[in-house]
């Protein structure tokens, strides 16, 4: 019995998803556990598997399409097996007809090659059908007229490889091009002065919500610095003790421990600020700004305050991960009461972060560097982290915002004897 494929609800927020490739055609031969297409939401993208041997019977949703959760968009199969029952309305005239579909595999097999013949010859029959975003930019580059164009993908669709193989132009017969013209256009086209990327749903999503940041919140940054001291001799103290079966727990860690119980002294700031009210949170929601091949996504480390030094140092490395390989449910991109940023790895003495509405607060981390600063009649040099706070202004003023910086700036450099006052010292640490 035929088997629909369905595409998944990644989240209870999301609605739809955009398929952007099929790993496998119509007519090829499916294995389960196999990647069988990729998809994604405005924030993460995912590699969904074959669940089921068979013959890839249809395919109704080509990449590039925006589907509803939950929607059937492929039939997986035996050869000549009717599907017809499995078709999706929302598929509209991509679907297969009933008499189609029960003859979708041998549709699928490569017919033989066509003899060449004239342009004009060519231009009859069922040609200018759909093309992908794909074949459509390179026919425009090598200025092919598609509607000269057969296409081989599923239901006629032009794919790329249509518009490579199709030579309008050429000195060959019937117009195509020789295998050195076909070569020398294509490393044309190749030194082309610019190329136009398409925007991915999550660079749109990204670049609206920066823009609604900056045009509806009075934000301003104030920066300050911290005597990392302490804090490195913390980290030499974790590396000692990892043959104690200590985690490993890093400078980011350490500060995102410290906000996690300082900010809750500073409840305007673990705060999302609307029109009407101010949602002061009990609890914080820690946002962790994080770099993905996709953009900037910001997964949520939720009740951070009750978790412990290592504790906070695993669960973050489970979700920076799992962001960075799109695997992470978009439920735990949403909900920060308050993010931090951090761009010390990339030598950052000082920026601006952009407040995640409807938070009333961001912290930026910068790098550490070495200041001098006078002691007992005498210079001497310490390791200073910068620390960048953006804030609305609107939900507080300069001094509150000024008073967290300041105790956070104070628990960083006194951050040992602040980590032993946690009672959280689980593991021996020559501290």
């Amino acid at each position: 019995m035929a088997t629909a494929v369905i595409l998944p609800k990644m989240g209870q927020s999301v609605e739809s998803c955009i398929i952007t490739e099929w790993h496998k055609k119509p007519g090829d031969t499916v294995t389960a556990g196999e990647p069988l297409y990729e998809y994604e939401t405005d924030k993460s993208a995912f590699t969904e598997n074959a669940e089921t041997d068979g013959i890839l019977l249809a395919v109704f949703y080509e990449a590039d399409s925006d589907v509803p959760c939950l929607e059937t968009i492929a039939v997986i199969g035996a050869e000549g097996e009717d599907y017809s029952a499995l078709i999706p309305a929302g598929a509209g005239s991509a679907a297969p007809s009933a008499a189609e579909s029960a003859a979708a595999p041998a549709a699928a097999a490569p017919a033989a090659p066509a003899a060449p013949s004239a342009p004009e010859a060519e231009a009859a029959g069922s040609f200018g059908g759909p093309i992908s975003p794909r074949a459509k930019a390179l026919a425009e580059k090598l200025h092919i007229n598609t509607d000269l164009v057969s296409g081989t993908g599923p239901n006629g669709r032009i794919i790329e490889n249509d518009i490579l193989n199709y030579k309008p132009n050429g000195s060959g017969f019937g117009g195509r091009y020789t295998d050195e013209e076909a070569a020398a256009l294509l490393e044309s086209v190749a030194e082309a002065e610019y190329e136009d990327v398409k925007h991915s749903k999550t660079r749109k999503v990204i670049a609206k919500n920066m823009l609604n940041s900056l045009a509806t919140i009075a934000q301003l940054t104030h920066n300050s610095s911290c005597d990392a001291t302490q804090l490195n001799a913390m980290r030499a103290a974790i590396k000692k003790a990892k043959d104690r079966g200590c985690p490993n727990a890093t400078l980011n860690d350490m500060l995102l421990y410290a906000v996690s119980r300082v900010i809750l002294n500073h409840k305007e700031l673990n705060a999302h600020y609307y029109d009407d009210c101010l949602r002061v949170f009990n609890n914080v929601h820690l946002g962790i700004a994080t770099d993905t091949p996709r953009g900037l996504l910001v997964p949520t480390l939720f009740n951070a305050n009750k978790l412990g030094l290592f504790e906070i140092a695993t669960e973050s490395k489970k979700l920076i991960t799992a962001t960075r390989e799109g695997k992470l449910s978009p439920d735990y991109l949403k909900g920060a009461s308050f993010t931090v940023t951090n761009l010390g790895s990339l030598g950052i003495e000082s920026f601006t972060p952009i407040i995640n509405p409807p938070q009333t607060g961001i912290l930026g981390v910068d790098t550490v560097v070495d200041r001098i600063r006078m002691s007992k009649n005498s210079f001497t040099v310490y390791p200073a982290m910068g620390l960048s706070l953006t804030y609305d202004h609107r939900a507080l003023d300069g001094a509150p915002a000024s008073r967290f910086l300041k105790e956070l700036c104070d628990t960083l450099t006194n951050f040992i004897d602040f980590y032993k006052s946690q009672e959280d010292n689980q593991y021996e640490l020559d501290i």
